[in-house]
């Protein structure tokens, strides 16, 4: 009885053939794999090789004469693959944590750096939506769009790092010129940007320095600046100091700079209200004190006051002032039905007592024991 089969192999080394077998009781595909196989092969890998019958492995212990292998089969000479699961040498012996702190190292994704910087320039600080006008700057330079600032500062919802502006009077007012052809239903559609310098045609894109004039409020790059000279506003010609100067979205020493300057003009601003307050409590004080009814000169306490008085205790003029302020008593004031006496002891002040104190009596008032 004969048997042909067809034998193929993915192996360039073993050609694919024909062949017709007189098998055996005995003969199997372990001998069938021998034969076919190059002896080099044969001496160190022929475990490596197997059989399959439509796509299932077969033992080599299988017959030849075995029903599984019918005439005309076909039989695949394959390679075995080492590893433990034919996953590319995964054995299972790994720990989880090894998959899991691979993905939990992952680095965030990093930011570039121009579109961070061109965010600046068409985002509000506060709200991060496009800008629009009308636009308004802070003391350190940061854009805001107006409404958004305002709603926070009625809201009371304005974050810390903004928490030097308390009112309008920290924000100013800045005109920014359009790029030609952008109009506001072209908020920065596809990241660019709407506005430019009205001097140099600059765009305002996070690439130069701009610069904000605080009494006009127009946006000038700083290129515009230092090629004309000029102590005028380049756009509306109104005059400018270099303290009227605010460098927009700055770098770091930028500003800290103007965050000195807005200190040293807030300490400005206190300490003139200060001296005003005090100039008011001592005009409010000598109004209470003043007139025939107290007995008080009260061109006498403004000399005192203003400290134009020599060693002898003359003013300027050459006038005694000391004996004129003359400390306020209320026995000096008593009506014209009582004596001095018993009307200035129904005052604390003007009662003097030779009452000490004992153990005894500590919680009872003065006079009172």
């Amino acid at each position: 009885m004969t048997l042909q089969i067809f034998v193929q192999s993915p192996e360039p080394q073993i050609p694919s053939q024909t062949l017709t077998l007189t098998p055996s009781s005995t003969q199997t595909l372990h001998h069938l794999k021998l034969s076919l196989l190059p002896k080099p092969i044969t001496e160190s890998f022929s475990s490596s090789f197997y059989f399959t019958l439509n796509g299932k492995p077969l033992p080599d212990s299988t017959l030849l004469e075995s029903p599984q292998i019918a005439p005309l089969s076909t039989l695949v000479l394959r390679y075995r693959l080492s590893g433990g699961g034919g996953d590319g040498g995964a054995t299972g012996a790994e720990s989880r944590d090894c998959y899991l702190n691979m993905y939990a190292e992952r680095k965030p994704d990093k930011v570039d750096p121009n579109e961070q910087k061109l965010s600046k320039w068409t985002n509000c600080a506060l709200s991060n939506e496009p800008l629009r006008e009308p636009c308004v700057i802070d003391r350190l330079g940061n854009v805001f769009n107006k409404e958004a600032l305002v709603e926070a500062l009625l809201g009371k919802k304005l974050p810390k790092e903004f928490g030097y502006i308390r009112g309008l009077k920290d924000m100013i007012t800045v005109r920014f010129s359009r790029v030609p052809g952008a109009a506001e239903s072209d908020e920065n559609a596809g990241g660019r940007t709407l506005f430019q310098c009205p001097i140099t045609g600059l765009e305002i894109n996070g690439k130069y320095r701009f610069l904000a004039l605080r009494n006009c409020g127009h946006v000038l790059s700083a290129k515009a600046l230092k090629e004309v000279k000029s102590s005028a506003c380049l756009v509306c010609h109104e005059e400018f100091q270099e303290s009227d100067k605010i460098v927009i979205n700055g770098s770091e020493e930028e500003v800290a700079v103007l965050r000195e300057r807005m200190m040293e003009e807030k300490a400005k601003v206190r300490e003139k209200k200060v001296k005003k307050n005090g100039e008011e409590g001592v005009g409010l004080e000598m109004s209470r004190l003043s007139g025939r009814k107290h007995g008080i000169d009260v061109k006498a306490v403004e000399t005192v006051a203003s400290g134009k008085l020599d060693a002898n205790g003359k003013s300027a003029n050459g006038g005694v002032v000391k004996e004129s302020l003359k400390r306020f008593k209320a026995g000096d004031m008593a009506p014209a039905n009582a004596t001095k006496e018993v009307y200035a002891s129904i005052f604390t002040s003007s009662k003097k007592s030779n009452f000490k104190e004992t153990y005894s009596c500590r919680s009872l008032p003065l006079g009172r024991n």
